[in-house]
């Protein structure tokens, strides 16, 4: 029930972002690199591949990038109408994009870029767009993962890059049923957003994180709760916790 009444608080307040954006294709105002190790950067390149030369760089947390194009370019329409052996048969997207300071512009791999959600929450506890940042990157995973492109994150074998070691042995285990990020068997995701509560977002340590989408447009609330693993030799923030509307997971 709680659940419920969430959904429905948070779709009133997203219906007219969520709307503009599935008009116009473009998404967030707004990205990120992710994914980079943090003595690393993102390659810039001349072109759409790794064939072109390399004519700058992001750093691994480089914020504010704008979104000029990406290829191969598919509207949410035509992405949908595809069959799944077409996606998986689709090239690796790069996306045109050009730096904070409008002097770095190129091409990188679309991978690496998610939505920039330190201008979403400028004053967000770092911690919180830490957590805001990982739960965004299991989705990322799990949408690549789907094309039979990638090894999604619920996978036993990467599932503890993200979750706690209970919640990876229940994966393990297998049979959970409906997928834990998106309850259903069967998804087409829309408007998929990843963002922390305006109130609470942390306490005591437990930090919540709200993802929102639409699957075969039925409007869905996932709430993701996470901690710092210090079981971990390097302690780190983990998924302990998955929460639906009639059910939580593990």
């Amino acid at each position: 029930m709680r659940i419920r009444h969430l959904l429905a608080l948070v779709f009133l307040i997203l219906s007219a972002t969520s709307g503009l954006a599935q008009m116009d294709g473009h998404g967030p105002d707004a990205w990120q690199v992710r994914g980079v190790a943090a003595n690393d950067n993102l390659n810039v390149r001349a072109g759409p591949g790794t064939k072109y030369m390399v004519i700058g760089a992001f750093a691994h947390d480089a914020t504010g990038l704008k979104m000029i194009t990406c290829v191969p370019f598919l509207t949410q329409e035509h992405y949908y109408a595809l069959t799944d052996t077409q996606r998986a048969s689709l090239p690796a997207r790069w996306c045109l994009v050009e730096g904070r300071d409008q002097k770095t512009k190129g091409w990188v791999s679309a991978q690496f870029l998610g939505e920039d959600v330190s201008r979403l929450q400028p004053e967000m506890d770092p911690l919180v767009s830490d957590a805001v940042a990982l739960v965004r990157h299991v989705y990322d995973l799990q949408l690549n993962a789907s094309s039979g492109s990638a090894l999604g994150p619920l996978h036993p074998s990467v599932a503890r890059n993200y979750f706690f070691a209970d919640v990876v042995a229940r994966l393990a285990q297998g049979n959970v049923g409906a997928d834990p990020l998106f309850n259903a068997q069967d998804t087409q995701i829309s408007d998929l957003k990843v963002f922390a509560p305006d109130e609470r977002a942390m306490f005591r340590g437990l930090i919540t994180v709200h993802a929102t989408f639409k699957n075969f447009g039925r409007p869905q609330l996932v709430v993701f709760h996470l901690r710092v693993d210090g079981s971990l030799a390097d302690p780190a923030l983990r998924i302990m916790q998955i929460e639906h509307e009639n059910w939580v997971f593990p």
